[in-house]
């Protein structure tokens, strides 16, 4: 009796050894998931697919399951890998966790070149497959920069040397160079700039031709003996820069009698405040061409008052995936300051739509 019971028992063991042994090899959710050496699966258990991973060099557009490395057991260091192969030395000194990717949202500042170019980055993305959308003329660099941290856009044209004044009031950075590598240790750590464009557009003071034949001015120190009788225009975000008035007063003894806030940084009304004499020097970006319209004259700026000013994509680094950072890139090795001016000369001749522009700018240059 007790010979039978036992050789029932050990029945039963095998059949159960037989069943487990046929169980793990044919489940398909265990396949592949054990090890970080597993790559031909690549799924987790949620089974999210890892045809858009950064490692694999393609991307999905919108896709948020984008992580170099993850999905596939890569190691962090595989993630830093793509990353740095993307070609942006600014994204290379960022977070060891590739970027997710997902929807591009485009801000700018409440300028026209920022909504040209914000209009640019759309447009060639776009021809990437990339699904991109623009949120413009949000205003200044205090407002649409909280909203970049707070997530509401998530891509930014900018500036190399006001940026980095905003990040980093000390910084004695002013050649091209030195304010881009300044500016990359100076961001956020959620934040990154990808290859800088050869395109500029400084700050400037700038004065009517008539005005610079009167009191003979060629450079903004001229200014000093007769800023006294003068009254200064710009933005209000002019006013508080460090190369605003008390730049001009701590640089070049330049003092002013007065100063008038002029609500458009350096557009229509800037310009017609100088030509009618209700300012007598006024901040205008350098790529205006009003300025050549109008004959004004751009003081030069003997002593680099003004920070080298590269126009450069700022970025979250959530989205930054290769994709995107080659066709942004793509973009900045193609801008320049000639190409900007002409953008404006456009648009403000023509009357045409800023996106039309930017988008014939992006074919012509074969980014579309």
């Amino acid at each position: 009796m007790f010979s039978k019971r036992a050789a029932a028992i050990a029945a039963i063991l095998a059949g159960s050894l037989a069943l487990t042994a046929c169980g793990s090899s044919s489940n398909p959710l265990a396949s592949g998931s054990s090890g970080p050496g597993s790559s031909s699966s690549g799924s987790s258990s949620s089974g999210a697919s890892t045809s858009g991973s950064a490692a694999s060099g393609s991307e999905t557009a919108g896709s948020s399951s984008e992580s170099s490395g993850s999905a596939s057991g890569g190691s962090s260091g595989d993630a830093d890998s793509a990353s740095a192969a993307s070609g942006s030395s600014g994204s290379a000194s960022g977070s060891s966790s590739a970027p997710a990717g997902g929807p591009i949202v485009i801000g700018s500042a409440n300028f026209l070149e920022a909504e040209l170019l914000a209009d640019v980055y759309a447009a060639a993305l776009k021809a990437k497959g990339v699904d991109a959308s623009t949120h413009l003329d949000i205003g200044s660099r205090e407002v649409y920069l909280k909203a970049m941290q707070e997530g509401s856009i998530n891509l930014l044209p900018e500036y190399t040397g006001g940026l980095l004044a905003y990040y980093d009031k000390d910084s004695t950075a002013t050649s091209p160079d030195d304010v881009y590598n300044a500016l990359v240790k100076a961001l956020p750590n959620s934040l990154t700039v990808l290859d800088r464009s050869s395109a500029t557009d400084q700050d400037s003071i700038t004065v009517t031709k008539a005005t610079a034949d009167q009191y003979h001015l060629t450079s903004i120190g001229d200014l000093a003996p007769v800023a006294g009788k003068m009254t200064l225009g710009g933005s209000s975000e002019f006013q508080t820069r460090p190369y605003g008035p008390q730049g001009l007063k701590d640089v070049y003894g330049v003092v002013f009698k007065d100063f008038k806030v002029l609500g458009d940084s350096g557009g229509p009304l800037t310009v017609k405040a100088l030509k009618t004499g209700l300012v007598q020097a006024t901040d205008i970006f350098t790529t205006n061409p009003a300025i050549a319209e109008n004959d004004f004259v751009v003081l030069k700026d003997d002593k680099n008052m003004f920070q080298a000013q590269n126009v450069v994509p700022l970025i979250a680094k959530s989205v930054a995936t290769p994709t995107v950072t080659d066709a942004l890139n793509a973009v900045s090795a193609k801008l320049t300051t000639e190409a900007l001016t002409q953008m404006q000369k456009t648009v403000s001749d023509t009357k045409a739509d800023p996106a039309d522009v930017a988008a014939k700018w992006v074919s012509d240059n074969g980014l579309g």
